[in-house]
């Protein structure tokens, strides 16, 4: 692993890497306002950062700072990340390491590729893009699911969001060849809600289960990524049956505004938290928080194995 000025691994996670000590990589997008409102991307840093020391595991935040890709943040970085607003995914890396950006905060596509360039074996995440509805027409399919297929880490995810088209999303991994492992659910979650109805392909009951799958694909030659379907806590859920009408609306609206995109993520966002009262955000740090600790227990089955 060549450490440049335009790529660095933190301190801490850099000699947790050296020891065989777990490590689980963390999203910035999601600690911005571009993923969540201010107070609440502090408090889901937070909330991740110690489920996961909890848990024994050290956590790896993903930014570009001041034109170098960096894995692993210290405090004052993340207070950089939370007022950024210039969002990177795997094919703006070079153009923000190139043009020197100063903040960039990463999406899950980024993410994935920066954690495997650091040797960082899971990723946590809220949710995870996908195929979007209307994709037919648009051709509008997230890179988050190309660079889960080409980069070997595993993704830790509460399914992908909740507005996306989730059936066609679970198939494009099959085309893939992801494997989408359910933990603890035979049913794809729905971000937000615990099932989208849609049936995954393969269940598991213990980040042991996964480890063991991961070093099978990795002993075979496989180099690529494996999605782990964790669904949001029972007691943070938003039923389907009350979201999707929600959700309807938000699209609806995003189409009306000619928003398309990048930027429909965030205006749908924003329009599905105002709907339900700031009930959304609840949600949305409960889920980021339990996959947080999920990861670091399958980085430390992995470390083990």
């Amino acid at each position: 692993m060549a450490l440049t000025s335009e790529f660095r691994v933190g301190d801490e996670v850099a000699e947790a890497l050296a020891l065989g000590r777990p490590v689980v990589a963390l999203e910035s997008t999601i600690l911005s306002n571009l993923g969540l409102p201010t107070p609440h991307n502090r408090e889901c840093f937070d909330r991740c950062d110690a489920v996961i020391r909890s848990a024994g595991a050290v956590p790896a935040v993903t930014a570009i700072l001041d034109g170098c890709a960096t894995v692993g943040l210290t405090i004052d970085e993340v207070e950089r990340v939370l007022s950024a607003d210039n969002k990177v995914s795997a094919r703006d890396v070079a153009v923000a390491v190139g043009l020197g950006w100063e903040v960039g905060v990463t999406t899950v596509a980024a993410s994935c590729m920066l954690a495997a360039r650091a040797g960082v074996a899971v990723f946590a995440t809220g949710g995870i893009g996908g195929v979007h509805r209307g994709a037919e027409l648009s051709g509008d399919v997230s890179a988050d699911l190309g660079a889960i297929a080409r980069y070997p880490v595993v993704t830790v995810t509460a399914g992908a969001k909740a507005f996306l088209d989730l059936p066609r999303t679970v198939e494009w991994f099959d085309t893939l060849g992801v494997p989408v492992l359910g933990f603890g659910t035979d049913n794809f979650p729905a971000f937000y809600s615990r099932s989208s109805g849609v049936s995954v392909p393969h269940r598991v009951e213990s980040a042991a289960d996964v480890a063991a799958i991961v070093g099978a694909m990795r002993r075979a030659g496989e180099r690529g990524g494996v999605v782990v379907a964790n669904p949001i806590p029972a007691v943070a859920e938003i039923p389907a049956a009350e979201i999707d009408p929600v959700i309807v609306d938000a699209l609806d609206a995003a189409s009306a505004a000619g928003v398309t995109g990048a930027g429909v993520t965030p205006y749908v966002l924003e329009a599905i938290g105002a709907a339900t009262e700031g009930r959304s955000i609840p949600a949305n740090l409960a889920l980021a928080e339990h996959n947080a600790a999920v990861g670091a227990e399958i980085a430390r089955a992995l470390a083990v194995s």
